[in-house]
């Protein structure tokens, strides 16, 4: 069996599996899978998208080029924005 020094070295799961019960799952224990599996569909989904668009390859691709280009002018913008404000905010 187990005497006293043993005891010393068990967790808290280790006892509560020895007399037949379990920690209660809290709500991280399922939001988060149900949240990366979410993730995955919506990724599969984009690109099965992609795979069946109507339009040929070569003008999709020049479409998303020229999506990715504006959304990057936009992000630079707005970085150079917020420098800006927070540079004369410290002045």
């Amino acid at each position: 069996m187990f005497n006293a020094s043993d005891l010393k070295n068990f967790s808290k799961d280790d006892v509560l599996d020895l007399l037949g019960l379990e920690t209660k799952k809290g709500p991280a224990d399922w939001v988060l899978p149900t949240l990366g599996a979410f993730s995955v569909g919506i990724l599969l989904g984009a690109g099965l998208g992609l795979l069946i668009a109507p339009k040929p390859g070569a003008q999709l691709r020049d479409d998303l080029r020229n999506r990715l280009r504006e959304g990057q002018d936009a992000l630079a913008n707005a970085t150079g924005q917020s420098r800006t404000e927070a540079a004369t905010r410290n002045v």
